[in-house]
Order: C-alpha cells, then sequence, then structure tokens
C-alpha cells in the first residue's frame, strides 16, 4: 500500500472506531480492505448466530443486539465502499500521453476503474493587418471539448471525444463526435481498437489540445495537407514492439473524392457521419524514442485507399487511389521544443475529378514546417514551474502541387507562412497566446494576421 492511501485508509477506519466504539489507539498501524471485509464477514456470521437464538428464544436482548450489529456492519460497509472509491480517483490528476493521445484524452488509462471526464477549451482574436475597416477582425470561443471515458476493466475501456464549435449552433458552429473507440489491451505487442478512430498521422491529428502546440492556429500544413482533425470509423491494431518502437494501424471507411478541391483531401473526411464506404483506406504509423537521445522522437505514417466511393463521371467508374505519407522529428530537450514535419500526397484520376467537382484537384500536394521554441523562464526563476516561451515557425505547402492536364494551376495555394510568437503558461494546464503570421503566395495577395488566444486542458 502507498503512503499516499494509508492517511486516507486511516481516517476511514477511525470513523468506523468512532460509531462501532472501538479504541482509536487499537489501530497503530492501517488496516488493508481484505481485513475490514473479514470484520464485515465475521460480524455478520454473528448477526446470522444471534437471529437463529432469537428465534428460538424470542426475548427483547438478542433482538436488540441484532439490531445493533447489523447497523455497525452497515456502517463499516459504507466506509469501506468510501475508501474503495478514494483509492480509486487519485486526489491529483497526471496529465501524461498515453497510446498517442493528448495528456487530458489519455486521463482515463490512468483510472483504476470506471467514469474519466476530460477536456480542453480555446478562445481567441484574430486581427486582419491592414484591414482599413473591411471588418474581417473576430473573436471565437474556437472549442470547447469533452472527453469522456469508462474503464469497464483492466481489459477493456472506451473513449470519447466531443467538440462544441464556435461557442453556439445558431450560427457556423457544430456538435460532433471526434473520436469514440473502445479499446481491447490484449498485449503489450497488440491491442486492438474499434470504432471512430484519428488517424495516426503527424503530430495534430491526434494531440491536438492547445497547451501543446505553438501558435492560436494549427500549422497549416497539418490542416489542409494532413487534414485535422481527421476521425474515421475503423478497426485496428496498436502496441508496443520494443521499448523504443511503438506502432498504429488501422482498416477505415475511405475518403470521398466528390469533397476534394483546391484546397486538397481536406473536405473528403466523412467523419463517421452516414459515412460511404465502397471503398476502404488503410493507414500506418511508426514512432521510435533512441535510448541515445532523450525527449527525441521520430517516425512516419501512410495512408492508402481508393476513394472513388461509386464515383461515376461520363459513363466511367473511377477509383481516386489516394495516398499520402508524412515523416516526422521532434526534440524536447530541457527548455527547447524543436519539430520538423514533411508531407506528400498523389491522387489518381485528378482529371476527372476536377471535370466532376468542376474545380482543379491536384495530382499531387506536399507540404512540410519546421519550428522552434525555448523556454526562457527557467534561465531567470531556477525553481519555476512557469513557462515563457517565444518560438518561431515556417511552412511551405501546395495543395496543387501539380495540376492534372487539361487544367490550371492555382498558384495562390501555393504558400509560405513565416510565424514568431510567445506563450506563457502560468501552471501547465493553462496556455495564453500571441503570435504574427506573414503569409506569401505565388500568386495574389494573403493579408497577415495577429491572433492572440487562450487554452486550457482539465
Amino acid at each position: 500500500m502507498t503512503k499516499k492511501f494509508k492517511p486516507i485508509l486511516k481516517n476511514s477506519l477511525l470513523s468506523v472506531c468512532f460509531v462501532l466504539s472501538i479504541p482509536a489507539q487499537a489501530l497503530e498501524k492501517p488496516a488493508s480492505m481484505e481485513q475490514m471485509w473479514k470484520i464485515i464477514q465475521a460480524q455478520q456470521k454473528q448477526i446470522d448466530a444471534l437471529t437463529a437464538n432469537s428465534s428460538a428464544t424470542p426475548k427483547t436482548e438478542p433482538v436488540t443486539e441484532v439490531k445493533n450489529l447489523a447497523r455497525k456492519t452497515d456502517v463499516l460497509s459504507q466506509e469501506v465502499e468510501k475508501l474503495r472509491t478514494n483509492l480509486a480517483i487519485p486526489e491529483e490528476a497526471k496529465y501524461k500521453s498515453a497510446y498517442g493521445l493528448g495528456p487530458a484524452a489519455s486521463k482515463v488509462y490512468a483510472v483504476g476503474k470506471g467514469l474519466s471526464i476530460g477536456g480542453y477549451g480555446e478562445a481567441n482574436y484574430r486581427g486582419i493587418v491592414g484591414d482599413k475597416g473591411r471588418n474581417n477582425d473576430s473573436a471565437d470561443f474556437y472549442r470547447m471539448v469533452l472527453y469522456a471515458g469508462y474503464k469497464f476493466n483492466d481489459s477493456i475501456l472506451f473513449n470519447s471525444e466531443i467538440e462544441f464549435e464556435h461557442g453556439s449552433t445558431a450560427g457556423n458552429g457544430a456538435v460532433s463526435v471526434e473520436f469514440a473507440a473502445l479499446d481491447f489491451f490484449l498485449d503489450p505487442l497488440a491491442n486492438i481498437r474499434a470504432g471512430m478512430v484519428l488517424m495516426p498521422m503527424g503530430f495534430i491529428n491526434q494531440i491536438h489540445e492547445p497547451p501543446f502546440y505553438f501558435g492560436n492556429n494549427r500549422p497549416e500544413v497539418e490542416r489542409f495537407i494532413i487534414p485535422s482533425t481527421w476521425s474515421e470509423l475503423g478497426l485496428g491494431l496498436f502496441g508496443q514492439l520494443t521499448s523504443n518502437l511503438t506502432y498504429t494501424a488501422y482498416v477505415v471507411n475511405g475518403l470521398n473524392a466528390a469533397g476534394f478541391g483546391v484546397d486538397g483531401i481536406r473536405n473528403g473526411r466523412q467523419g463517421g457521419s452516414k459515412a460511404k464506404a465502397e471503398n476502404f483506406g488503410y493507414v500506418a504509423r511508426l514512432d521510435y524514442t533512441p535510448d541515445q537521445i532523450p525527449g527525441l522522437t521520430m517516425g512516419g505514417s501512410a495512408y492508402l485507399g481508393k476513394s472513388g466511393q461509386n464515383m461515376n463521371v461520363g459513363g466511367q467508374k473511377i477509383d481516386a487511389f489516394t495516398q499520402l505519407y508524412e515523416g516526422h522529428l521532434q526534440w524536447k530537450y530541457r527548455g527547447l521544443e524543436f519539430r520538423a514535419l514533411g508531407s506528400w500526397g498523389h491522387i489518381a484520376d485528378a482529371a476527372q475529378l476536377s471535370a466532376a467537382n468542376r474545380q482543379t484537384v491536384g495530382k499531387n500536394n506536399y507540404g512540410w514546417y519546421t519550428e522552434l521554441g525555448y523556454d526562457v523562464l527557467p534561465l531567470l526563476f531556477a525553481d519555476t514551474t512557469q513557462s515563457l516561451t517565444p518560438f518561431f515557425r515556417y511552412e511551405q505547402l501546395d495543395t496543387i502541387g501539380k495540376a492534372p492536364q487539361g487544367y490550371l494551376d492555382d498558384l495562390s495555394k501555393d504558400r509560405r507562412i513565416y510565424q514568431f510568437g510567445l506563450q506563457y503558461k502560468p501552471i501547465p494546464n493553462v496556455v495564453i497566446k500571441a503570435d504574427y503570421r506573414n503569409f506569401k503566395a505565388k500568386q495574389g495577395t494573403l493579408p497577415d494576421d495577429f491572433n492572440l488566444g487562450v487554452g486550457f486542458i482539465f
């Protein structure tokens, strides 16, 4: 029994002693729950014996003794249940990422049994530089998310994310299930996950809680090249091949190419909403953390699958076979945080899709970014638990890396983004962010913006 739970157990036992009139001095060392159950069982036997005796010899004294003993047994049983609850629910939540999910989304994996509630939220202000009275500045409570999980036993648990967007469904807001899946733990090497699953690609798609990425806006590469948040109905395996190597692999309903366009595959996500499943997709991810370089993680992922969903163009059925690959590297060492990610995709039958969707669908698309931040507060205050991190990010992406023959490229989609900012965490659960983004396009002009926001997890 841990030192943390001994005071809880002793307080519970002292409460029982007061009710049962047992001398508290007898509890120099706390008893275990097993010993307490033995006391209950012994008292129940006494109740049964006294009840039998009172039936044979009806007298007031045995009946009164039975009632008193039954009352004491009931009180002791209630205290044991309280103790069991205190042992199952830690006094302080420990936020740690598990199985590729964000720390708040991973809370259910740490509970002994039963219900787990968590969540996150973020709000921001966006000011368009050089707006000149065109009324494009905005303020938005962008997301409020609830994680609800239930651990049935050590082998089976359920986890989910429910997202409320833009403060209300009255305008452009929406309520959606981002993921909802059952995990079946069989062996560290291979476990099963089934339901609405997050696609294990990139950094943001799985871990998208605001304290754990720089800037008020998610990287554009991880919005348009790797669409986030991207979830589909599926089934698959996840596990740990070695102490340093983890994997995830799913079979999911495929994308719907009817949603592909100049912004790439983003609108082809189906999100489990009456999804077409004539075609399936296959996605897999590997991550490696070498012992030689503490804090380093590197890996990659791939998605392959037909996206046509029985689409016909000019009487011809098209498959729209879609490929997407990405590689990533992250290094967190003391106050340093560095990330780099690159992604490339290919869409077959792009010319037919462009004709059907009445916009250019790129045969190829690509994007990459790198970012660097450093927590400067420990340099000023050695023992601080707060953080103040200036950061810089550079992105380059093109959702029409190569246009199909006969269709014009949209050069405004060939972009470069320079972003710098500052984030402050008074506690690890809460972040205050400010950043500036400078957009460059190969053709046309895109306005810069200034963003200020807050985020939290619980």
